[in-house]
Formats: structure tokens, C-alpha cells, sequence
């Protein structure tokens, strides 16, 4: 079984103390990629320096994510550009719009959100969208983007069937994690109508743990929990469900070259 974590963070200060054994874990547990999103400046030596420990199975993401998107947005801009164009990433994200906690920055956060989509279209890299009661916004950002060749992932995807319909609509994926396994997630009702030709897996490790571990520190192994989840709602066996989200995620971050 091939299983493929889409969105971990597993190079921050959570992990420090085990990093090599939670990797290795999620090793035995089936897990043979894990996609790093980026968040700022000061955590990108750490990304970097753990897609250089596991080249082949970390792999680094660049981008600005909206919670970090403040005053100096131009800076902070201006390093993200530098970095792509320095070298290749295999995607731009965490971007998108994030209204839960502070809304101070909100023109900032749009100009950083098209910002980076511009430079995903240039380089020819998917996205991966951050949207936190920001749903509509975002997707409304993405619509005026899409000419076809914008794609990518719409992160920790907690939303009603309508909103899972227009996000396919737009060519793009949902990453499904550890929310789906929670008692009063709408996500199996949506998942049961849509099924799993959009869906791929994510932990968001070290946050949002799926049950039985709520509460602790989320893992890539635990992903596991989450496909399970998944074969049980869509009636499917744990190895079918690997294989559709796995050849999923290779359709996102492997595009063949033109």
C-alpha cells in the first residue's frame, strides 16, 4: 500500500526531539511521500534542510501563508519570488485567505493570494489554498485566475457538497485529513455524494489529529486513520482508497512536462 501525506509540517519546533521516527513511522505505516507547505521566512531553512535529508521522499513547497502576511507584505513577496526563481519547488503554498483570526490584513492577504497565484501560472506549479471562513472570497479569486491552467489542492477541505461541487468544477482537488473522522463532520455526507475522484489525504501534522488522537500531536502516520475512514464511508477496501488519492496526488504535483 502507497499512501501520500499532500500537507504535513513536519519540519517545525513540534517535531524536533523525534523527527527521523515520526518519518519513519509513517514509512511502515505505507507513507512514501510527504509534501511540505511552506508558512514564512524563518521556518524555511528548516523546510529546506529536511528535503535535504529525505530528497526523493520530502519534498518543499514555497509561499506565503496568509497568517503570515502582515505590514511588510512587499518584502516578504519579494523573498518568495527570489526563491522561485532561484529554484524549482514543487508547489506555491500555503496561499490563500484567512478571516478566522484577524482581518487587519485583508487587502494585504488578497494582493500576497494573487500574487502567488500569478507566479504558480508562470512556473507551471499547483497551489496549495489555506481558505478559513474565507471560503467564498477564495474561490471567487480562483475563478478570476482559471484559464484552464491553474491547479492544485484546496487545503484542510471542511465544507458543505455545494461548495466540494464548485471547487471541482474549477479543476481542482480537496485535501481531506483528520476533520473527517471527528463525531459531527458534514464531510461524509459530502464525500458519500461526490466520491474520491477529487479527494487527496493530508495530516496537517502536527495539527488537527484524526480520532482516536484528538488532543495529541498529529502524526503522518496517522494518516492511515483518515483512508480507513474514507473505505469505510465510500465502501471501498483501505488498499483501493490508497491507490485512487496516491494516483491523485502524483496527477497534482507530477504533471507530465508539454
Amino acid at each position: 500500500m502507497e499512501l501520500i501525506d499532500t500537507h504535513c509540517h513536519l519540519y517545525v519546533s513540534a517535531f524536533r526531539e523525534d523527527r527521523d521516527a515520526v518519518i519513519q513511522r509513517a514509512q511502515v505505516a505505507g507513507v512514501r511521500r510527504f509534501y511540505l507547505p511552506a508558512i514564512d521566512r524563518e521556518t524555511e531553512a528548516a523546510l529546506t534542510d529536511l528535503e535535504n535529508s529525505y530528497p526523493g521522499i520530502c519534498f518543499a513547497m514555497q509561499g506565503l501563508h496568509p497568517c503570515s502576511v502582515k505590514a511588510d507584505v512587499e518584502d516578504a513577496l519579494k523573498h518568495v519570488g527570489q526563491s522561485l526563481a532561484a529554484r524549482r519547488f514543487v508547489a506555491i503554498g500555503e496561499i490563500g485567505l484567512d478571516f478566522y483570526w484577524d482581518r487587519s490584513f485583508e487587502k494585504e492577504q488578497y494582493r500576497a493570494f494573487h500574487q502567488q497565484i500569478e507566479w504558480a501560472l508562470h512556473y507551471d506549479l499547483p497551489i496549495v489554498i489555506h481558505s478559513r471562513d474565507s471560503m467564498k472570497q477564495t474561490m471567487g479569486v480562483i475563478r478570476e485566475h482559471q484559464k484552464g491552467k491553474l491547479r492544485g489542492i484546496f487545503h484542510c477541505f471542511n465544507e458543505d457538497e455545494e461548495s466540494a461541487k464548485e471547487i471541482i468544477s474549477l479543476g481542482f482537488y480537496m485535501g481531506i485529513g483528520g476533520p473527517l473522522t471527528y463525531k459531527n463532520s458534514k464531510l461524509p455526507a459530502v464525500i458519500r455524494n461526490i466520491g474520491l475522484e477529487n479527494i487527496v489525504l493530508e495530516t496537517d501534522a502536527p495539527y488537527l489529529p484524526p480520532v482516536p488522537f484528538r488532543g495529541k500531536r498529529n502524526e503522518s502516520s496517522y494518516i492511515v486513520y483518515v483512508a480507513g475512514k474514507l473505505a469505510e464511508i465510500c465502501g471501498l477496501g483501505l488498499e483501493e482508497v490508497a491507490g485512487i488519492t496516491t494516483a491523485n496526488a502524483m496527477k497534482i504535483f507530477d504533471k507530465p512536462k508539454a
